[in-house]
């Protein structure tokens, strides 16, 4: 044991339980110094968006109070990592630097380059798996290279032991001598100016207690039933740990615990058919990071490279893709998608196959300009995940949906919100309409328009494409570019 200082860098495990690095912090001996370093340049190409910095402003609070209560505190500071980790060294006597690992491409190479200058400082270093259940590296097909297609790759994780969740820490951490000075978070500016986010706090509570809640809630009202209530938006029917779980604030260790314990109970593991798909949901997470890890091109580029002469339409003004962000497209599950995005930072899995689809094949837009948007106003804004989501729905990812697939919005709705009570909410100008055209209010005869206090082309769009001749382009593009460009 060393009774000199350990730092822990703090990044994408906001928590105290299940963190391997502060208990091995803890166990070496010494004072704890948590710090969490606010290094935009350190991110490459994706700083933060807004909605998940007004989510890192209230998650480094709640960690803090954590901290407290362990008798420590989180130093906050801004700057480039290596330079402060190198200044928190100095000032407090620590030796050894422990963090968890993060897998997206800038983040492996500040990490690389920040392990090779400490040890050439003669710092100890040492990093610790906190964010999947398994590591990418560790994953490979019969043939030795990464996995493509989703099911063999589960099936593969399936199989395999799981890591046990870390023993709890101890009830107190040690403190340095004297604790370095701390940047005032409110300094960072996270939150943002306009009133934007003023509908977050409603619906979330950030931090380690309230991901917690979150899967308690899940577990005792919504598990069991996942598999048949996920795709319908207007009840709660999802677990909603996404932005817990890429903020570290609760692991993929301790949800697979929790889902044991409640198999245990009944004998079996999964606990039900409902515990399965979930379960399945947290591997697509792993997925996405396994092909970021071993596709670090794939968040700007497509994986299959022949979709890189993809013939999008041009919009130079921007007219689209602004109707399109605003929730303005004249169809109303995809305008309450965007709504609900826009007031939430967060929207239903379902919904987002559905505007995603309509951005890529509906306005034929660049699914990169999607996960720009969705990187900016998602709380849960996670670049594997985003990643693979956005290249699945415009057919260029592994795995990927068939290019021939085009969600139909009038059907998706009707088929997933056919009581209307999720538009209803999102497109209040159109909560008078009947069930029968709430979905397609273009359709509706204008006296049942006038009934209903709906006015197109005034207080609700016109749809801004035609479904059936946005398909046929669609296809046809799609088409085109199987023939190599010839028509």
């Amino acid at each position: 044991m060393s009774e000199s200082p350990t730092i822990v860098w703090l990044r994408q495990d906001l928590r105290l339980a299940d963190h391997p690095a502060l208990a091995a912090a803890a166990a070496r001996g010494g004072a704890v110094v948590p710090v969490y370093i606010w290094d935009e340049a350190g991110e490459g190409d994706w700083p933060l968006g807004g909605a998940s910095r007004w989510w890192l402003h209230h998650s480094l609070a709640a960690l803090d109070d954590a901290l407290q209560g362990k008798g420590s505190r989180l130093v906050l500071r801004a700057g480039r990592a290596i330079e402060v980790l190198r200044a928190l060294m100095a000032e407090t006597g620590a030796t050894a630097v422990y963090w968890s690992r993060r897998y997206e491409p800038g983040s492996i190479k500040r990490d690389r380059e920040v392990k090779a200058a400490l040890r050439e400082d003669g710092a100890e270093v040492r990093s610790f798996n906190s964010a999947l259940l398994h590591e990418p590296h560790t994953i490979r097909n019969k043939q030795g290279g990464p996995f493509k297609v989703f099911t063999p790759f589960w099936r593969h994780c399936l199989a395999r032991e799981k890591e046990a969740v870390t023993p709890d820490l101890p009830a107190t951490l040690r403190s340095p001598q004297t604790w370095p000075t701390c940047d005032d978070l409110s300094a960072w500016k996270l939150l943002p100016r306009r009133d934007w986010a003023d509908g977050f706090s409603e619906r979330w509570r950030p931090g380690e207690n309230g991901a917690h809640e979150a899967l308690a809630a899940f577990a005792d009202e919504v598990i069991n039933q996942y598999s048949d209530q996920r795709n319908f938006p207007g009840i709660r029917g999802t677990s909603r740990l996404s932005p817990y779980l890429h903020f570290g604030e609760i692991s993929p260790r301790q949800i697979w615990a929790a889902v044991a314990a409640l198999g245990a109970e009944r004998g079996v593991f999964p606990a039900s058919k409902g515990a399965q798909v979930f379960l399945a949901e947290v591997g697509w997470r792993e997925f996405a990071y396994h092909l970021l890890f071993h596709f670090d091109h794939t968040p700007t580029h497509p994986l299959r490279d022949e979709f890189a002469a993809f013939p999008w339409r041009a919009d130079e003004d921007g007219t689209l893709l602004r109707a399109w962000q605003n929730g303005r497209t004249g169809y109303p599950i995809v305008d309450a998608g965007m709504r609900e995005l826009w007031a939430t930072g967060w929207m239903h899995n379902r919904v987002r196959m559905v505007v995603a689809s309509f951005l890529v094949k509906h306005l034929r837009l660049p699914w990169q300009r999607g996960a720009e948007w969705f990187w900016d106003t998602l709380v849960d804004a996670d670049l594997a995940s985003n990643t693979l989501g956005w290249q699945w729905s415009a057919g260029c990812g592994a795995d990927a949906a068939p290019y021939f697939r085009v969600f139909a919005p009038v059907l998706q709705g009707g088929k997933f919100d056919g009581d209307g009570d999720y538009v209803r909410r999102w497109v209040p100008e159109l909560a008078s309409l009947p069930n029968k055209h709430l979905h397609a209010p273009w359709e509706a005869p204008e006296q049942v328009l006038t009934a209903a206090g709906v006015a197109l082309g005034r207080n609700y769009p016109h749809p801004i494409v035609d479904h059936k001749e946005a398909r046929d382009a669609a296809l046809a593009a799609y088409q085109e570019l199987r023939q190599g460009g010839r028509p």
